[in-house]
């Protein structure tokens, strides 16, 4: 159980409160880097953090991201002419380049003197952050600039595009309950039961050890099959909201907050040694995995809420499908948006296979704690991610705990 009080604390993400000062410390990814594939081409609203911000792509192909509104009259950027090497507002004229200065303002009167001109240029700075690409993403810092870190060595960003496959989608719910659902180990033995190839994965799990590291954590997730040995699932969270998931190939999720009650879920399938296979890529395509199948153009899943995710009762009845409900990320969607836009976790009664959700919340709310007294974030150096979920077998009387750095070292 979770006060509402600390429910709030980790929830929240707008302007202005903790977890959003936390958020704000890391790279977050903000767009496709095709949604403005080409230098002056139209530019594209961006909703992170509760914060409304247009994304876009100058003349000389650099990213900008900047707020949705100028600041002159607060008229939309959206519909601005992206020319010449900047953004100009439609209103009015005034144009502002991706580091957010003002670079022409041809609505002041023309006996304005050069002084007076440079002070209202000056003084009509726009919002905005910085962005990178990596791995066919825009990323932006919302922190402050001075703190700003080095781009983590994640694995996935790291390797050809050919190995790599990745989509997006929209969760109507708070960000840290879909993070949540992804390390609910328990829950791949009955929601995903009869979807899931590995007839190992409906073994209710009995052995449980959580461990903190300097990016996050390491959930290891133990099955009992009978043999002489523990079969061990090691699925890592990366500071503030990555998931690395052991799978052939593997898997990796973002949970980005949009604002307070929705979510972007980054999904990506990846090999480190070699290109993705025809089959594997039209597995993702399908949406029959982790990624959904969306409406043609949107980040909005074809199977959604106000569909009921297209349940087809006569499946789930027939016991091929514990849910009746198309593709693991449909799946955990459906349950995860059940819960309402932010769930009361003070009406929870927690059971012993919530271990990983109790360690997440305490190492969350310690993160808020260490914030409050001027502690650097946990993951901000980039060699920490260097680290990889794995699926392996040991003794009974291996302490998985003493192998857990080990194991996921890449």
């Amino acid at each position: 159980m979770l006060s509402r009080e600390n429910n709030d604390l980790i929830t929240r993400v707008g302007p202005g409160t903790q977890m959003g000062a936390l958020m704000r410390r890391y790279w977050i990814p903000a767009a496709f880097a095709s949604q403005i594939e080409e230098p002056d081409s139209a530019p594209l609203r961006v909703k992170l953090l509760g914060e409304q911000l247009v994304l876009f792509r100058d003349t000389q192909g650099r990213p900008g991201l900047v707020d949705e509104f100028c600041p002159h009259r607060l008229a939309s950027m959206y519909f601005g002419r992206n020319e010449e090497g900047g953004l100009r507002c439609v209103y009015h004229g005034l144009k502002f380049d991706v580091n957010g200065a003002c670079v022409d303002a041809p609505c002041v009167p023309p006996n304005t003197t050069v002084e007076q001109l440079a002070g209202v240029k000056r003084d009509l700075k726009i919002k905005s952050y910085p962005c990178i690409e990596r791995a066919g993403l825009v990323w932006t810092y919302m922190g402050p600039p001075e703190l700003k870190p080095e781009f983590p060595d994640l694995e996935w960003t790291m390797i050809p595009e050919s190995h790599r496959y990745a989509s997006r989608h929209v969760q109507e719910c708070n960000w840290l309950q879909a993070l949540e659902g992804g390390f609910d180990a328990p829950h791949l033995s009955f929601l995903h039961k009869g979807d899931n190839p590995d007839p190992s994965r409906n073994v209710v799990p009995t052995h449980y050890e959580v461990s903190a590291t300097d990016f996050g954590f390491v959930v290891a997730t133990g099955r009992d099959l009978g043999g002489a040995n523990i079969a061990w699932n090691l699925n890592i969270m990366l500071m503030p909201f990555h998931k690395i998931i052991s799978t052939r190939p593997h898997a990796a999720h973002m949970w980005v907050p949009i604002d307070d009650e929705n979510t972007m879920l980054y999904s990506i399938d990846f090999k480190a040694d070699a290109p993705l296979t025809q089959a594997e890529i039209d597995r993702c395509v399908e949406g029959s995995w982790i990624h959904t199948e969306n409406s043609p153009g949107s980040d909005h899943a074809i199977r959604n809420k106000s569909n009921d995710y297209l349940i087809d009762r006569a499946l789930q009845a027939s016991g091929k499908s514990f849910t009746g409900i198309k593709g693991f990320g449909t799946q955990d969607c459906a349950i995860q948006e059940s819960m309402g836009p932010i769930v009361d976790r003070s009406r929870e009664y927690l059971l012993a296979g919530d271990a990983a959700i109790v360690k997440l919340r305490r190492l969350l709310l310690q993160a808020l704690r260490d914030q409050a007294e001027g502690k650097p974030p946990m993951g901000l150096d980039p060699k920490s991610y260097r680290v990889r979920s794995v699926r392996c077998e040991l003794g009974r009387d291996v302490d998985v705990a003493e192998r857990i750095s080990q194991l996921v070292c890449v």
